[in-house]
Protein backbone atom coordinates (compact mmCIF):
# COMPACT_ATOMS: atom_id res chain seq x y z
CA UNK A 1 0.00 0.00 0.00
CA UNK A 2 1.31 3.48 -0.91
CA UNK A 3 1.71 5.90 1.98
CA UNK A 4 -0.15 9.14 1.33
CA UNK A 5 0.75 12.51 2.82
CA UNK A 6 -1.33 13.34 5.88
CA UNK A 7 -2.39 16.84 6.94
CA UNK A 8 -0.16 18.51 9.50
CA UNK A 9 -0.67 21.67 11.61
CA UNK A 10 -2.17 24.64 9.76
CA UNK A 11 -3.18 22.36 6.93
CA UNK A 12 0.42 21.74 5.82
CA UNK A 13 0.66 18.19 4.43
CA UNK A 14 3.15 15.86 6.01
CA UNK A 15 4.92 12.87 4.57
CA UNK A 16 4.70 9.39 6.04
CA UNK A 17 7.69 10.04 8.31
CA UNK A 18 6.05 13.17 9.75
CA UNK A 19 8.21 15.76 8.00
CA UNK A 20 6.44 18.84 6.64
CA UNK A 21 6.05 18.81 2.89
CA UNK A 22 7.91 21.58 1.05
CA UNK A 23 6.13 24.90 0.71
CA UNK A 24 6.70 26.14 -2.86
CA UNK A 25 6.29 29.81 -1.80
CA UNK A 26 9.00 29.76 0.87
CA UNK A 27 11.38 27.04 -0.21
CA UNK A 28 9.95 24.26 1.94
CA UNK A 29 10.07 26.08 5.29
CA UNK A 30 13.86 25.86 5.44
CA UNK A 31 15.92 29.07 5.75
CA UNK A 32 17.09 30.24 2.35
CA UNK A 33 20.27 31.95 1.25
CA UNK A 34 20.04 35.26 -0.60
CA UNK A 35 20.73 33.48 -3.88
CA UNK A 36 17.95 30.97 -3.26
CA UNK A 37 15.51 33.78 -2.41
CA UNK A 38 16.44 35.56 -5.63
CA UNK A 39 15.84 32.38 -7.64
CA UNK A 40 12.54 31.69 -5.83
CA UNK A 41 11.09 35.14 -6.58
CA UNK A 42 12.52 35.59 -10.08
CA UNK A 43 9.46 34.12 -11.87
CA UNK A 44 7.22 36.73 -10.21
CA UNK A 45 9.61 39.70 -10.18
CA UNK A 46 11.80 40.01 -13.27
CA UNK A 47 13.96 42.78 -11.83
CA UNK A 48 14.86 40.95 -8.62
CA UNK A 49 18.59 40.74 -7.98
CA UNK A 50 20.92 39.96 -5.12
CA UNK A 51 22.10 43.56 -5.05
CA UNK A 52 18.50 44.78 -4.78
CA UNK A 53 17.80 42.49 -1.83
CA UNK A 54 20.98 43.72 -0.15
CA UNK A 55 19.92 47.32 -0.77
CA UNK A 56 16.51 46.73 0.83
CA UNK A 57 18.29 45.28 3.85
CA UNK A 58 20.54 48.35 4.01
CA UNK A 59 17.39 50.49 4.06
CA UNK A 60 16.17 48.52 7.14
CA UNK A 61 13.23 47.01 5.27
CA UNK A 62 14.51 43.45 5.62
CA UNK A 63 16.07 41.81 8.65
CA UNK A 64 17.37 38.34 7.74
CA UNK A 65 19.34 36.53 10.39
CA UNK A 66 23.04 35.92 9.93
CA UNK A 67 25.09 32.81 10.44
CA UNK A 68 28.30 32.90 12.44
CA UNK A 69 30.07 33.21 9.11
CA UNK A 70 28.04 36.27 8.13
CA UNK A 71 25.76 34.59 5.58
CA UNK A 72 22.17 35.83 5.35
CA UNK A 73 19.38 33.35 6.00
CA UNK A 74 15.78 34.21 5.08
CA UNK A 75 12.84 32.54 6.81
CA UNK A 76 9.29 32.26 5.51
CA UNK A 77 8.31 35.62 7.09
CA UNK A 78 11.33 37.31 5.48
CA UNK A 79 10.37 35.96 2.06
CA UNK A 80 6.75 37.14 2.41
CA UNK A 81 7.91 40.57 3.61
CA UNK A 82 10.21 40.86 0.60
CA UNK A 83 7.40 39.75 -1.71
CA UNK A 84 5.16 42.50 -0.26
CA UNK A 85 7.87 45.15 -0.72
CA UNK A 86 8.45 44.16 -4.33
CA UNK A 87 4.73 44.20 -5.09
CA UNK A 88 4.30 47.67 -3.57
CA UNK A 89 7.19 48.91 -5.70
CA UNK A 90 6.03 47.28 -8.91
CA UNK A 91 2.25 47.64 -8.69
CA UNK A 92 1.83 50.89 -6.73
CA UNK A 93 5.14 52.66 -7.44
CA UNK A 94 5.53 53.55 -3.77
CA UNK A 95 8.84 55.02 -2.55
CA UNK A 96 10.68 53.09 0.11
CA UNK A 97 9.83 55.43 2.96
CA UNK A 98 6.11 54.96 2.25
CA UNK A 99 6.57 51.20 1.97
CA UNK A 100 8.27 51.30 5.36
CA UNK A 101 5.17 52.99 6.79
CA UNK A 102 2.89 50.45 5.11
CA UNK A 103 4.85 47.58 6.63
CA UNK A 104 4.86 49.22 10.06
CA UNK A 105 1.08 49.52 9.80
CA UNK A 106 0.83 45.77 9.22
CA UNK A 107 0.38 45.60 5.46
CA UNK A 108 1.37 42.21 4.13
CA UNK A 109 1.62 40.74 7.60
CA UNK A 110 -1.08 38.20 6.82
CA UNK A 111 0.60 35.96 4.27
CA UNK A 112 -1.64 34.16 1.76
CA UNK A 113 -2.70 30.78 3.05
CA UNK A 114 -1.04 27.82 1.37
CA UNK A 115 -2.25 24.25 1.45
CA UNK A 116 -5.96 24.81 2.04
CA UNK A 117 -8.00 25.72 5.14
CA UNK A 118 -6.43 25.32 8.57
CA UNK A 119 -9.28 23.05 9.62
CA UNK A 120 -12.37 21.34 8.25
CA UNK A 121 -14.51 24.02 9.91
CA UNK A 122 -12.89 26.83 7.95
CA UNK A 123 -15.15 28.29 5.28
CA UNK A 124 -13.78 28.63 1.79
CA UNK A 125 -13.41 32.30 0.85
CA UNK A 126 -14.18 32.52 -2.85
CA UNK A 127 -14.59 36.28 -3.02
CA UNK A 128 -12.75 37.93 -5.92
CA UNK A 129 -9.35 39.34 -5.06
CA UNK A 130 -9.28 43.12 -5.01
CA UNK A 131 -6.74 44.64 -7.40
CA UNK A 132 -3.95 46.67 -5.81
CA UNK A 133 -4.76 50.25 -4.94
CA UNK A 134 -3.84 52.69 -7.68
CA UNK A 135 -2.67 55.28 -5.20
CA UNK A 136 -0.95 54.75 -1.91
CA UNK A 137 -0.54 57.17 0.97
CA UNK A 138 1.35 60.34 0.13
CA UNK A 139 4.20 61.41 2.40
CA UNK A 140 5.60 64.85 1.62
CA UNK A 141 7.52 65.70 4.76
CA UNK A 142 11.16 65.72 3.84
CA UNK A 143 13.47 63.30 5.55
CA UNK A 144 16.85 61.78 4.88
CA UNK A 145 16.32 60.36 1.41
CA UNK A 146 18.69 57.72 0.03
CA UNK A 147 20.55 58.81 -3.08
CA UNK A 148 21.62 56.52 -5.91
CA UNK A 149 24.37 56.81 -8.46
CA UNK A 150 23.60 56.32 -12.14
CA UNK A 151 25.21 52.88 -12.05
CA UNK A 152 23.14 51.76 -9.05
CA UNK A 153 20.00 53.27 -10.59
CA UNK A 154 20.47 51.36 -13.83
CA UNK A 155 21.26 48.09 -12.05
CA UNK A 156 18.20 48.35 -9.81
CA UNK A 157 15.71 49.40 -12.49
CA UNK A 158 17.28 47.62 -15.48
CA UNK A 159 17.34 50.92 -17.32
CA UNK A 160 20.18 51.73 -19.67
CA UNK A 161 22.12 54.95 -19.36
CA UNK A 162 20.69 56.23 -22.67
CA UNK A 163 17.13 56.05 -21.31
CA UNK A 164 18.09 57.88 -18.13
CA UNK A 165 19.80 60.57 -20.21
CA UNK A 166 16.67 60.93 -22.34
CA UNK A 167 14.52 61.26 -19.23
CA UNK A 168 16.85 63.96 -17.92
CA UNK A 169 16.88 65.78 -21.26
CA UNK A 170 13.07 66.04 -21.16
CA UNK A 171 12.90 66.97 -17.49
CA UNK A 172 11.24 63.74 -16.34
CA UNK A 173 14.03 63.19 -13.81
CA UNK A 174 16.67 65.72 -12.87
CA UNK A 175 19.12 64.25 -10.40
CA UNK A 176 21.36 66.23 -8.08
CA UNK A 177 25.01 66.82 -8.87
CA UNK A 178 27.29 66.44 -5.85
CA UNK A 179 31.05 66.65 -6.28
CA UNK A 180 30.62 66.04 -9.99
CA UNK A 181 28.49 62.91 -9.48
CA UNK A 182 24.81 62.84 -10.47
CA UNK A 183 22.66 61.27 -7.77
CA UNK A 184 18.98 60.29 -7.90
CA UNK A 185 16.55 59.99 -5.00
CA UNK A 186 13.97 57.25 -4.37
CA UNK A 187 11.17 59.03 -6.22
CA UNK A 188 13.29 59.48 -9.32
CA UNK A 189 14.37 55.86 -9.14
CA UNK A 190 10.72 54.77 -9.21
CA UNK A 191 10.04 57.17 -12.09
CA UNK A 192 12.84 55.50 -14.03
CA UNK A 193 11.45 52.07 -13.11
CA UNK A 194 8.04 53.06 -14.53
CA UNK A 195 9.71 54.50 -17.64
CA UNK A 196 11.48 51.18 -18.23
CA UNK A 197 8.10 49.43 -18.27
CA UNK A 198 6.67 52.02 -20.67
CA UNK A 199 9.72 51.77 -22.93
CA UNK A 200 8.70 48.19 -23.73
CA UNK A 201 5.71 49.71 -25.54
CA UNK A 202 7.78 52.27 -27.40
CA UNK A 203 7.12 55.11 -24.95
CA UNK A 204 10.17 57.34 -24.60
CA UNK A 205 11.09 60.44 -22.68
CA UNK A 206 9.63 62.77 -25.29
CA UNK A 207 6.24 61.10 -24.91
CA UNK A 208 6.32 61.64 -21.16
CA UNK A 209 6.56 65.42 -21.48
CA UNK A 210 2.77 65.62 -21.39
CA UNK A 211 2.80 63.95 -17.98
CA UNK A 212 5.54 66.28 -16.81
CA UNK A 213 3.52 69.30 -17.95
CA UNK A 214 0.39 67.94 -16.28
CA UNK A 215 2.27 67.44 -13.00
CA UNK A 216 3.60 71.01 -13.19
CA UNK A 217 0.08 72.40 -13.65
CA UNK A 218 -1.30 70.33 -10.79
CA UNK A 219 1.56 71.43 -8.56
CA UNK A 220 0.83 75.05 -9.39
CA UNK A 221 -2.86 74.55 -8.53
CA UNK A 222 -2.06 72.96 -5.19
CA UNK A 223 0.42 75.71 -4.39
CA UNK A 224 -2.34 78.27 -4.92
CA UNK A 225 -4.57 76.37 -2.50
CA UNK A 226 -2.17 75.77 0.39
CA UNK A 227 0.86 77.93 -0.42
CA UNK A 228 0.00 80.76 1.99
CA UNK A 229 -0.48 78.33 4.87
CA UNK A 230 2.79 76.56 4.04
CA UNK A 231 4.58 79.90 4.37
CA UNK A 232 2.91 80.73 7.68
CA UNK A 233 5.06 81.55 10.69
CA UNK A 234 2.92 79.23 12.78
CA UNK A 235 4.41 75.69 12.96
CA UNK A 236 0.98 74.30 13.71
CA UNK A 237 -0.56 75.94 10.65
CA UNK A 238 2.30 74.75 8.44
CA UNK A 239 1.86 71.20 9.71
CA UNK A 240 -1.87 71.33 8.99
CA UNK A 241 -1.11 72.65 5.50
CA UNK A 242 1.22 69.71 4.80
CA UNK A 243 -1.49 67.29 5.94
CA UNK A 244 -3.97 69.00 3.62
CA UNK A 245 -1.49 68.94 0.75
CA UNK A 246 -0.93 65.18 1.17
CA UNK A 247 -4.68 64.57 1.15
CA UNK A 248 -5.23 66.79 -1.88
CA UNK A 249 -2.39 65.10 -3.77
CA UNK A 250 -3.78 61.61 -3.17
CA UNK A 251 -7.29 62.74 -4.11
CA UNK A 252 -6.19 64.40 -7.34
CA UNK A 253 -4.13 61.36 -8.32
CA UNK A 254 -7.13 59.12 -7.77
CA UNK A 255 -9.37 61.49 -9.73
CA UNK A 256 -6.94 61.52 -12.68
CA UNK A 257 -6.96 57.74 -12.70
CA UNK A 258 -10.76 57.61 -12.74
CA UNK A 259 -11.01 60.16 -15.55
CA UNK A 260 -8.45 58.26 -17.62
CA UNK A 261 -10.19 54.91 -17.10
CA UNK A 262 -13.54 56.44 -18.03
CA UNK A 263 -12.16 57.83 -21.29
CA UNK A 264 -10.22 54.69 -22.21
CA UNK A 265 -13.23 52.47 -21.72
CA UNK A 266 -14.70 54.13 -24.78
CA UNK A 267 -11.91 52.53 -26.82
CA UNK A 268 -12.97 49.01 -25.87
CA UNK A 269 -16.73 49.55 -25.72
Amino acid sequence: MVDRPTPGPQGRPRSANGDAAPDPRTGGGRPLTIGQVCKLLAPEFEDISISKIRYLEEQKLLHPRRTSGGYRLFGADDVERLRTILRLQRDEFLPLRVIRQELAAGRGREAPRVGGPTSDDDAVDDRPVEPPSVTGPVELRAGARPLHTLEALCEDTRADAALVKELRDFGIVRGTTTDGVVLFDDEEREIVRAAVGLAQYGVGGRHLRVLRSSADREGALLEQLVGPALRSRSPERRSEAVDALETLTATITRLKHLLLVRDLRRLVA
